[in-house]
């Protein structure tokens, strides 16, 4: 993995009433502060940082996560995922998650802002035993340009493929190229700015709480359009356009917090930093 700009590997393990982080590597441009646990469940809050400020033409990144039997873990970042401008080489970025049975991973990064001219690509990968749990959340704002136009990036691609129990269940991608795509139409963006994506995966994901979950959003009348599909495992993908950061990110923390109430019995968490 020396051919990398960053590289992270994280394995978590249960022991006793806690999760603990039993084997980690990382080097150059991505590293981790010190887990955290926020609560008394157990559970770490682990935070990834580029201490680099951003992306550049031609960086290469990889993630490997691998959670055991029962094992429980909060993976975010410390700040935006910036890519600034590619004129030769695009960013790549990878990510493989392994979850056992009975394992749970939040993974909730801050926005993904897309300098002008900038190229980006992500590939992610997650194959999970029956009885492991998901939620694995992404944000793509409008961007950034010298003169505030949205959506002057070159390319974003984001591909996720979920093998559950070894099998391909779920295929999931995202590509967006402004200079042939009219962000604004139908079938696109549809007037909004930001596009959120959450596919959350677990036994408890049964008809009756997307049920529950959508007239809980219903009564809290939240800002934006949202839209629900279920998948063919026990899971569902929500899909969010808002006209903000803070408006996508306000229904991802309100479904976050209901399956952490619902399904496990823990309390809210807030992480993001503003």
């Amino acid at each position: 993995m020396k051919d990398k700009t960053g590289y992270l590997y994280l394995s978590a393990k249960k022991k006793q009433d806690k999760t603990i982080i039993d084997d980690i590597y990382f080097y150059d441009q991505l590293k981790v502060i010190k887990p955290l646990y926020l609560d008394d469940s157990g559970q770490p809050s682990i935070f990834v940082v580029n201490p680099g400020g951003g992306y550049v033409d031609g960086d290469t990144y990889r993630m490997d996560i691998r959670l055991q039997e029962n094992a429980e873990l909060l993976l975010s970042n410390q700040s935006a995922t910036t890519i600034y401008k590619t004129p030769e080489s695009c960013v790549c970025q990878e990510m493989e998650i392994v979850l056992k049975k009975g394992s749970l991973l939040e993974y909730v990064p801050d926005p993904i802002i897309a300098f002008k001219d900038a190229k980006f690509r992500q590939d992610t990968k997650i194959y999970m035993e029956p009885g492991a749990t998901l939620i694995y959340a992404e944000l793509i704002s409008p961007g950034w340009s010298p003169d505030g136009t949205p959506f002057t990036y070159d390319t974003l691609r984001l591909k996720t493929e979920v093998y559950w129990d070894g099998k391909l269940a779920v295929y999931d991608q995202v590509r967006l190229q402004p200079d042939i795509q009219n962000m604004y139409e139908t079938g696109f963006f549809e007037g909004y700015t930001h596009f959120g994506s959450m596919m959350v995966i677990g036994d408890q994901a049964a008809p009756a709480f997307l049920d529950q979950m959508y007239d809980f959003l219903e009564d809290e009348n939240l800002p934006g359009r949202i839209g629900f599909s279920m998948l063919t495992i026990p899971g569902f993908t929500l899909r969010v356009f808002a006209s903000s950061t803070q408006d996508a990110e306000g229904v991802f923390n309100k479904v976050h917090t209901l399956i952490r109430k619902e399904w496990f019995n823990k309390e809210p968490i807030y992480l993001y930093k503003y």
